[in-house]
């Protein structure tokens, strides 16, 4: 059953009654207090231009715990010979903005309109927005962006504009960033040939209650 948000109230549906690809509610806003509320319970937003604000609980959620992440031998090697430099939360907009910009294979268009730019900005101006940034010739690279919800990294999207700059930044995340749990929402080929794997909501929700 999909509910219907009123955007006066801050209030979320219990997850778990999410319908089966995970589609829990529509409408409300991305005020920063709304967002918060939803990461805390496992609760994130997914919409296109043109629809109304989505929000999705998956019965099952794709994470990489840091310590199971797997290095490739020639990922191995660009990390040894230093091809990049790294940084944390330096560039949040202009890392948002790229991950927006840089078109995917098979997804016309982006699900990170102006709107989801602005209101993750806001986010990381609060000091729960995070970014990772990854530079090649002092220029920026690749990398990624999400929340920090306590121990626990809530990936968003991530890019590269040079070969293996996303998957230096996501590496770095697991090894320097400190997080007990990265979660990455969803599945692709990409994500668990990095280590990723399924959880259910169940065991989800426990790293999250466990800061909250």
């Amino acid at each position: 059953m999909v509910f219907r948000l009123d955007e006066k109230e801050l209030v979320f549906p219990y997850p778990a009654l999410a319908d089966p690809d995970g589609l829990l509610a529509v409408g409300g806003d991305l005020s920063v207090n709304r967002l918060l509320l939803a990461y805390h319970h496992g609760i994130f937003p997914w919409f296109s231009e043109d629809d109304p604000i989505c929000w999705y609980s998956p019965h099952e959620r794709c994470v990489i715990f840091p310590e199971a992440v797997k290095v490739s031998k020639s990922m191995a090697k660009v990390l040894r010979d230093d091809v990049f430099s790294v940084t944390f939360n330096q560039d949040f907009p202009e890392v948002i903005r790229n991950c927006a910009a840089i078109g995917r294979k098979d997804q016309p268009g982006t699900w990170i309109t102006q709107e989801m730019q602005e209101a993750y900005i806001r986010l990381h101006q609060e000091g729960y927005g995070k970014s990772v940034e990854v530079w090649k010739d002092g220029e920026l690279a690749g990398g990624l962006y999400g929340l920090q919800i306590g121990s626990v990294f809530c990936g968003e999207s991530m890019f590269s504009k040079v070969s293996n700059a996303s998957k230096t930044a996501l590496i770095w995340l697991c090894k320097q960033g400190g997080f007990e749990l990265i979660d990455c929402q969803m599945p692709n080929e990409h994500l668990l040939s990095l280590g990723a794997e399924m959880i259910s909501r169940e065991v989800y929700d426990g790293y999250l209650s466990a800061d909250y």
